[in-house]
């Protein structure tokens, strides 16, 4: 059957309705997919046993230097690839060193099972569109060295599990937990009901973080609310905090991107469970 294309006055073939929905598919299959490169990444992401692993692509001295039990303990065997033609989709500039693992993304659970009921100290992250992935894998690093039991985000509007997110967390990807919410204010009330602290970070507040956190009860559970740069946190996260804080600096001016801020605010917390 022909179908007239008007925008080019030219006839052009209409694909059956099977074609259109295979190809559909396979879009949608591989949306559900995502390449980890480099090798500390694939390296965690095969001892992971959580992690459902689908292709393993690495260059001859990737293969050397991961070592053969690596992929054999995960039940893969890898592509052999040159080097000069990478047969991988990833962004122009990736710094694979020469390995690639697709994988299914991983399911963290709910806030329930993982921030209120968690193993770890009674400490979770909360980001307010927090969308540069280099920054949240930094955070899911912090969050791993200082024992929080989770860090969450928006399920829009936030950095999904990437690639490059999992080459910045350097492993911390698979160990420690991200989940993503339908609403942030939403999951703070949960957190609230479940006796945490919200201290929401910003840099026009009046309290500082650490006497903020010294007038609480010994092991007080605490949710720390981090903002992208620039914007800072919204109008309702900071409305559904505790208390906004801030981190102070010894000269008039001074600021800490999104990742350092994490860092300092996490050792502080980390600090009254020691």
């Amino acid at each position: 059957m022909q179908g007239r294309d008007i925008r080019r006055g030219v006839d052009v073939a209409k694909k059956p309705t099977w074609v259109v929905d295979k190809e559909r598919a396979k879009r949608a299959s591989a949306a559900e997919t995502l390449w980890l490169f480099g090798l500390h990444a694939v390296r965690d992401a095969l001892a992971n046993p959580a992690r459902e692993k689908l292709r393993l692509v690495l260059t001859r001295n990737a293969a050397d230097r991961l070592g053969e039990a690596c992929w054999q303990d995960a039940g893969l065997e890898p592509e052999l690839a040159d080097p000069r033609r990478f047969p991988v989709p990833l962004d122009p500039g990736s710094v694979h060193q020469g390995a690639a693992l697709e994988v299914k993304p991983l399911d963290w659970g709910s806030v329930e099972s993982r921030c209120i009921a968690g193993p770890g100290r009674p400490l979770v992250v909360l980001l307010d569109r927090v969308t540069d992935p280099h920054n949240v894998g930094a955070i899911l690093r912090s969050a791993e060295v200082f024992g929080a039991r989770a860090v969450v985000a928006t399920a829009r509007h936030s950095a999904p599990e990437t690639g490059a997110l999992a080459k910045t967390a350097s492993g911390a990807l698979e160990r420690q937990p991200y989940l993503r919410v339908r609403n942030l204010a939403d999951t703070m009330e949960e957190l609230r009901a479940a006796g945490f602290t919200i201290l929401g970070l910003a840099g026009e507040a009046d309290s500082e973080l650490e006497p903020a956190l010294g007038t609480l009860p010994e092991g007080q559970a605490v949710a720390l609310v981090l903002g992208a740069e620039g914007p800072g946190l919204r109008e309702r996260t900071r409305d559904t905090c505790d208390q906004l804080v801030k981190i102070p600096f010894a000269g008039e001016f001074g600021s800490l991107n999104v990742s350092n801020a994490a860092a300092v605010s996490l050792y502080a917390a980390a600090r009254k469970f020691s």
